[in-house]
Formats: structure tokens, sequence, C-alpha cells
């Protein structure tokens, strides 16, 4: 059991006096160095089932009751991939381990308990992370962050904590070497002293959960088995032995993207002069556009630089463009740029022409399974720029089919997150690229006319 302290009198008017509570939480063996921390930053990898989520939970509540300022109340959170996804896992732990401490009041709607000591506990989604951009907190847990959009710690999380000195937890299983891998790491790829790291794989958890899993009448050994038997090699590796080198379940470019790294296809890319460059893009609408920026020398295809925003118009991009010193050899659009919008009546592409936008190519409509086999033709001939094109390598890592844990198999269409945005514009990209050179005379000659004017 977890003793908390409590406050007698929820009224936040002066400091209070405080008073013990027991709640119904057995920490396991291996989460007693996280309860017990000194570190400010954690970041715990566990196998699947381990119960991360309700240690963490309950450790935003003790930290939450134990924490006596006044002005402002204390205000901690738990952000998961999505809303659904954190009321779905973690709302019902929330409300159950609180339950105990007298003065509680819960909010369905909005997903939060506030304590009597006027300290709040909220669930947030970081598929809409700039709801939180001006808060203040004293903690949070990000679960699933190679789930989550990697700007959304960065931009908006991480100073939400700097008023207080707030704590950040990272927990959740492995989906390739992406930012959650690097997270609490040096620029050597070392792990940082100053955080906590644990690393939880099944085979460490062994005693704990047969022990957990007999008191329920589950056979631990037996469900592991199954798992292994059900699974494939590298999605039990991923799932139940946390290893980051796994290819990512339902990944579309997960090993080419791996063999680009080993083969050292992601390194410095520099701009060469000599050679017109290419850009593909993907417009948003309510979302992120995103842009490539592509080379082709002989065969090989360079990535040299990478940009993608959100909720600017498409004068911002435009800008974009020019501000760099390439020479343009043309634009890509989807095919959609075409479509007129109801409150202009103009086309993307007759706004993106009126603002000096030069040498515009559709791509040409395609089934996206099409777009994304074409893609997979290109990767091996791409070399990437590992600091300008860094979020357009992880969107494509993490670009995947959604795994359906019921009927164990992968669903047909791609999950749209922010991994998306940079994956279709590289399939317009691989739809259009290859025919576009062809078709082109004296294709490393510098353009004598302008492809961009923008006044």
């Amino acid at each position: 059991m977890l003793t908390l302290e409590a406050p007698d009198d929820p009224a936040p008017a002066e400091p209070f006096q405080t008073q013990r509570h027991v709640i119904p939480y057995k920490p396991r063996p291996q989460f007693k160095p996280y309860h017990k921390r000194t570190e400010r930053f954690a970041k715990i990898v566990a196998h699947r089932r381990f119960g991360k989520t309700v240690g963490t939970i309950n450790d935003l509540i003790r930290r939450a009751m134990q924490n006596e300022r006044i002005d402002p109340p204390p205000r901690y959170a738990y952000i998961g991939p999505t809303f659904t996804q954190a009321k779905d896992v973690a709302w019902q732990y929330l409300k159950h381990y609180t339950a105990p401490i007298p003065g509680i009041r819960t909010n369905e709607s909005e997903l939060y308990v506030d304590l009597p000591n006027a300290a709040r506990i909220r669930l947030y989604g970081a598929d809409n992370y700039d709801r939180m951009r001006g808060l203040y907190f004293d903690g949070v847990v990000i679960d699933e962050p190679a789930q989550q959009d990697p700007r959304a710690y960065p931009e908006v999380i991480r100073p939400t904590l700097s008023d207080h000195a707030g704590f950040a937890t990272f927990i959740g299983t492995p989906a390739g070497r992406n930012w959650f891998y690097d997270l609490g790491r040096n620029e050597l790829g070392e792990l940082d002293a100053s955080w906590l790291h644990l690393m939880l794989p099944a085979t460490s958890t062994l005693d704990v959960m047969r022990a957990d899993r007999q008191a329920k009448g589950v056979d631990w050994d037996a469900e592991l088995a199954n798992a292994k038997s059900t699974l494939s090699p590298e999605q039990y590796a991923q799932e139940f032995e946390c290893s980051f080198e796994a290819a990512i379940v339902g990944a579309y470019y997960g090993r080419l993207m791996a063999d680009a790294e080993s083969d050292d296809r992601i390194t410095g890319v520099p701009y060469d002069p000599a050679t017109r460059v290419w850009t593909a893009w993907d417009l948003g609408i309510s979302d992120a556009t995103a842009i490539w920026f592509a080379q082709m020398v002989g065969r090989e295809i360079h990535l040299i630089d990478y940009y993608e925003a959100s909720g600017v118009d498409l004068g911002h991009y435009v800008r974009e463009i020019t501000r760099r010193d390439y020479v343009y050899a043309g634009h890509i659009l989807p095919h959609d740029a075409q479509a007129r919008e109801l409150g202009t009546g103009k086309t993307r592409l007759e706004v993106l022409e009126s603002l000096g936008l030069r040498g515009i190519t559709i791509a040409a409509q395609h089934r996206v399974e099409d777009g994304i086999n074409a893609v997979r033709t290109i990767i091996p001939r791409c070399w990437f720029d590992q600091r300008k094109c860094i979020r357009g390598i992880d969107g494509l890592k993490l670009y995947r089919s959604e795994y359906d844990d019921k009927l164990q198999t992968l669903r047909p269409k791609p999950v749209h997150d922010w991994a998306s945005h940079g994956a279709d514009a590289m399939r317009y990209l691989a739809m259009t690229l290859d025919r576009k050179a062809a078709d082109m005379n004296d294709f490393n000659r510098p353009l004598r006319m302008p492809v961009i004017g923008v006044a």
C-alpha cells in the first residue's frame, strides 16, 4: 500500500496540516527506484502489461498530494498519444487510486481530478498538444512518446515545466530508433547520468509477473509463449523484449530506413550548386504542410532539406522556399491542389502561382498503395541529410499501418498522424521525380529563368 499525505482542509488559504491516507497500490520491485528517484527526468522502457501506467499514475498522485504550494495551485498531467487513448488507458486508474482520498472531485468530460490540497491531475492527448501552450505543470507523464509528434515535448510541453522546475517521465515501448530512443542521451549516444533510466524487458520481470498473474489465475509463461507464437519475431522483440532495433510493427519503410542508416545514407548531404532542386509538397488544410527538397545526382536522390509547418498561409511556404539559396528545377504538388476552395473560389495552385511560384507540376492521381510501393523503390537510392531532414526521416520511419490486436492483423490503410505529412510528400516525389527527370534535357543545367519570383 502507498501512504500519502493529504491536507485536512481543502481550502488553500494557508499552509495545511497533513493527515495520512492509504491507497490500494503496491509498487512492483522494479518500480521502486522510480518512486524513490531524485532525478528530475526519467525514461522507463517496459514491456507490454508490466504496469507502467499504474505506477506512474500513482507517482503523480503521491507527488500532487505532497505538494504544499498554495499559489498557484499544483498542476500535473498525464499525456497520451491521443485524448481518447489517454482516457481509455489511464482515466479509470486515476479515479480508482484517488477514490480513498476524502474530498476528491472528478470531472468526467475534461478528465481531471482535484485533490483536497487544490492540486489537479489532468489527462491530455498529444494529438492536440497546442492546447497545453501557456499552461504550467509541476510534473508530467508522457505515455508512448514514440507515437507522439516529436515537436510536442520540446516546443510545448517542456516550457510548461519551467515555472516550478517540474519533472517529466517518459514511459513506453520501443518503435525503432526515433526520438524516444534519443531521449536522455547525449550527442555521443551515451545515457545521460542526470536521468533515471529503467529498461524492463519481459525476461527481467518474470518472477514478479508470474506471481502477479498467478494470483489472478493466469499462467504468465503460457501468455508469453502464446505471444511469441502469434507475433512475428520483430513484433515480439519490440513489444516484450524492448528492442529498439526491431522493425516497427506495420511500418511501411522501417526496414528500408534501417538499411539507409546501416549503409550510412543518413548523414551530411550538402547542397550541390551544379544540380537543380525539386520540392515535393503535401498540402495540409487543417493540419501540417510538408515539403521535401531533393536533388537528382546520377541515379541517386539527395534529400538535402525538409520543412514542415501548420497554421500559416501559403505565402509563408513560398517565402521559406525563396529564402533558401537553391536553384530550383520545379515544384511537385498533390492532385488536390487543383480543388477550388469554397471561400475564395480559387485553387491552391492558383494562389501559389499568384504568389510567384513557378515550374509547378501536379503529381498524377494514384492509389495510396501504389504511392507507397513507389517510395519503396526509391528509398534504396536516397541519401538523407541527417540534420536538416530529421523530422522527415522520423516520419518515414514511423509511417505505418495500424495493428489490430483483436484480429491479429494489420489494417489496410495508413495511420493518419504527424508522420503521414512527410510520408505523403515523399509519395508525390516518388511518383513524379523520375518521370520529370527523364522528360527534361540537360537536367543538371541551371535554369536561366527564375522558378520563383516573390515580392
